[in-house]
Order: C-alpha cells, then structure tokens, then sequence
C-alpha cells in the first residue's frame, strides 16, 4: 500500500502559538518513512513547507504518487508537538483542499489529546494517538482494533484503541535524507548570532523522566528512551556532507541519558555546532565544559522559579538551590555564546526578586524570559489541575478561553501574535 506523508505549509494568522515559525526537518515524518519503507510500502514525504507549494501543486504530486493513504501531522515537527498550535484550521484546509478519495490520517497532539474532536474537525478518517512512527503502516496489514493508539469513525460511529503507539527507538533510522531538501533549510533554530552553513534538527532521544506541571508530553513521547549513538552520528555525517554545519536537537530534555557524553563527545571531532533545550541540574561544570568543546552555540534551560517553592509548585523535582543554579548559568556562558533561562509566572516569585535575578543574570551575559503564564495543553498534568477532569471535545476550546483571559491581563509574549482570535472563529469552518 502507498503512503504519502505531507508536512503542510503552515501559517498561524491570529493563533496564540509560541513556537518557531521557520520550517524545521518533519522528523515524524521522516522516521514514519523509515518504518514504512522497511515493511514494504512505498512512500512519498511532501514538505510543503520548506518548499513552499500551494495545494495544486501538493494535489499533482499526489496525482503522479496515487497514494491509499494520506498522513498529515496536526503540528509543525515533533519539536512542536508539545506546545501545539492549539487550531487545527491548517490539516483541514490541506485535507479538504487536496478532495483525496485515500484514507486520510491525522497525526499529533491534538489526535493524541481528543481524537474524536480531531476526527471531526479535520474530515480524517482516522487519528493515531502516540508515537506513529512504526504504526501507521498497519493500518495496510491489521484490523484497526488492534492498533495502538488508531481512532477511527466508521458508519458515524467513533472507534478507539485504548494503548497509545510508542516507538522502538532502537528501531528507527538512521534517517535517510536523500531524497529530502536538505539544502532549503537555512533556518538555525534557536541561534541568535551569527554562524555559517545550513541548520537542521535531529533526536537523540525522546521522553522525559520527569513530570513537570506544565509540559504537554504525556499523551505522546513520554517515556524516556535514547538512541544509538552511532545512527545518530550516521545521520550527523549525512548532514554534514549536504552542507549543514548547525544541529539542534529536538529532545525533551537534552542531557539525561548514559550515552550523552560520548555523543558530545564524537560531535567534538566533527565540524558541526548545536544548540538544544535542558535542565540546568543536568550539568556541572566538568560537562559544561564538553560542551564547550562539543561547539554548543545555543543551550536553553527551564528555570521556571526562582525560588524552591515555585519549583515545587511546578513539580520540577530539581534538588539545586537557586544560588547554584545561578552559579552554573554564569559558568555555562563562559563556553556558550547563548545562555537562556526560561521563567513561568508562579505566585511564589516576587516581581522585585525576580527583576534583581533577571539583571544579575544579564550582567553575566545570559538571556532570561520574561515570567510568562502557562498554556493548559490539553493531556498535561496543568490541564487536570485547572479544570479537574481529563481531556474532552471541547478540551481545546476550554484551554484557549483560560489562556486568553490570562493574557488579556498580563499582556502578550513578544513572539506571539499581539491580537489572537478566539479558537471557534480560528476554526470558523470546521
């Protein structure tokens, strides 16, 4: 059975989305394209994004290709899965400007969260809770009730599967960017001076040991796991070879597995800089240092508080005093040209005392946020707080009405659109 997987070219008019508008390597994409070239199907990945096509010209692709299936991804890469567009006004208008008579799949967090809702607005057949990398080709081979995480309307009826789908990391890659337009991402993610070459994304590994309140990464990529070190290098020299001299890695938290050091290691020998996002109770100064030596340009850190009880309120579990904390900031920008810290608005910090770290911090040369309020993705652990019940139809709704009424208090990120729209006219038609 043929697969076509389409990345669409996605625009956030009037949307509250605070990630990266670039176009970044559809990584779910590509390693969805692995699994199902080695069960035997063939595959056509679309990124109409970084090619910047209109839906004609994705339609004649498809036309050529005759896929039996379409797969399109509800948010822009899994670096994004975890803090979504919380619309879904993009995959409808792909899926409904493209009129295919295939199986239309809908992927991501908002399939992941509520599914039956995501069925519904977007017109798809069906929708994968989870990890789809190794799933989505047996939806050609296996009755669908027994596929982790498949979700599907059949006679006006809603079916689901109870599991969610979780990849053998183990399994996956190394990727094959060959027949992929490596050469059209110019984008370097996170990096903020100048460097040369082309940018790209890669995953060392996926999930997360921790359970912060905030994070959106339960329904998908929960669970800890690493890959090998050395597909990953594969995939490193394969990039390298194309032109690229910049990698961020997408990982929840970059840092936590037993093979991080040799990884930094072998990047060390290459010419070739990253950036990734991290705790900072994941570093000393020894492996600070690695870093260094590992051509680190962009290092991210979810401070959220400063104080212990703010980390606790949020569920950090980070056993640092905020003084080292400050210690190891001040230390990693002595190898690091970009230092962030991140902050959330929490009751326990005091607008003076966080003014004062903020200045101690930016005399040290590192950039902290400014606190912002948290946005209740729905499946994370901030979702059941505020409102007391799992996610329904109207999760996303609910969620986006609390978020505005935050920030019609507090005011808007710099990175955001400064006049959202309510979430039912963003989906105006669905």
């Amino acid at each position: 059975m043929k697969f076509a997987l389409v990345n669409p070219r996605w625009t956030f008019h009037g949307s509250t989305y605070f990630g990266c508008q670039e176009p970044h390597l559809p990584l779910e994409l590509l390693s969805a394209q692995d699994a199902l070239r080695k069960q035997g199907h063939p595959t056509l990945l679309i990124d109409a994004q970084i090619e910047q096509l209109e839906y004609d010209q994705v339609r004649r692709r498809l036309e050529d290709f005759k896929e039996d299936f379409l797969v399109v991804p509800s948010a822009p890469s899994y670096l994004f899965w975890r803090c979504p567009p919380p619309e879904l006004r993009v995959p409808r208008e792909l899926f409904s400007a493209l009129g295919r008579d295939s199986v239309q799949v809908l992927i991501g967090p908002h399939a992941s969260a509520t599914p039956r809702a995501a069925l519904r607005k977007t017109g798809a057949t069906v929708a994968m809770r989870g990890e789809p990398d190794q799933t989505l080709g047996q939806l050609a081979s296996q009755p669908w009730e027994t596929i982790a995480g498949c979700c599907w309307l059949q006679g006006g009826q809603y079916h689901a599967t109870e599991t969610l789908g979780a990849a053998d990391m183990r399994a996956i890659g190394p990727l094959d960017f060959s027949d992929y337009p490596v050469e059209l991402h110019t984008h370097k993610h996170h990096v903020f001076t100048g460097s040369e070459g082309l940018g790209a994304e890669l995953e060392f590994a996926r999930g997360c040991p921790w359970s912060c309140t905030f994070c959106n990464k339960t329904l998908f990529r929960n669970k800890f796991r690493e890959r090998d070190v050395e597909t990953v290098l594969t995939e490193v020299d394969a990039l390298l070879a194309r032109g690229v001299k910049y990698i961020y890695f997408i990982d929840e938290i970059f840092g936590v597995g037993k093979n991080v050091r040799r990884l930094l290691e072998e990047i060390s020998r290459r010419p070739v800089s990253i950036g990734f996002q991290t705790r900072i109770d994941l570093w000393e100064e020894e492996t600070l240092d690695l870093l260094g030596r590992a051509h680190c340009i962009s290092f991210e850190c979810g401070i959220e508080s400063i104080t212990e009880s703010g980390r606790d309120e949020l569920n950090k579990n980070c056993r640092l005093s905020t003084e080292r904390i400050s210690e190891l900031l001040i230390y990693a920008r002595r190898n690091i040209p970009w230092v962030q810290a991140n902050l959330i608005e929490t009751l326990h910090d005091d607008p003076a005392d966080v003014a004062a770290w903020q200045a101690r911090m930016k005399a040290a040369g590192v950039w902290v946020s400014e606190p912002v309020p948290m946005f209740p993705f729905p499946g994370s652990p901030l979702y059941m707080q505020t409102f007391g019940s799992v996610p329904d139809d109207e999760a996303w709704e609910r969620a986006h009405r609390h978020y505005l009424g935050l920030f019609g208090k507090h005011g808007y990120s710099d990175i955001q659109e400064q006049h959202p729209v309510s979430l039912e006219t963003l989906e105006c038609a669905c």
